[in-house]
């Protein structure tokens, strides 16, 4: 049922047409959702549990000092925004990275030194982000 959704949606999104029909005809929308529900009901299951181990007082706690200043709010997004988008941009690097550097390994595993540093200079990309985003919260 939720790969025919998948499957529709993609669908109704105009670039993605052939890619959908092509998935559905072959049935590798429900093998990439593994069987029907299951990946929805393991994301809700841990959802749940995170929210039953919240312990109430934490939820209960002001999210900043009293008087703190009308730029808190402000701050934090930007803070938040610092990393995420810094993780995303690594997560991208690493990944187009990641894969150059398998299939050049696999081919000359003497490159692997030289792989590593590549992909380790893509991951720098998020620990800057972290660091500007303790930058902006410690000002």
């Amino acid at each position: 049922m939720l790969s025919r959704v998948l499957a529709v949606v993609l669908q109704s999104l105009n670039p993605f047409d052939p890619i959908a029909r092509g998935a559905l005809a072959r049935g590798v929308v429900r093998g990439f959702l593994a069987v029907d529900g299951t990946v929805a009901l393991i994301a809700l299951g841990a959802a749940g549990l995170l929210w039953l181990g919240t312990p109430l007082p934490l939820l209960a706690a002001p999210p900043f000092q009293e008087g703190a200043g009308e730029l808190a709010g402000g701050v934090a997004i930007g803070a938040a925004l610092a990393t995420g988008l810094a993780a995303i941009g690594a997560g991208i690097g690493v990944g187009i990275a990641g894969a150059a550097a398998i299939g050049a390994i696999a081919e000359k595993p003497e490159t692997l030194g030289r792989t590593l540093i590549f992909v380790g200079l893509a991951e720098g990309v998020a620990i800057y982000g972290l660091i500007i985003s303790f930058m902006i919260l410690t000002r």
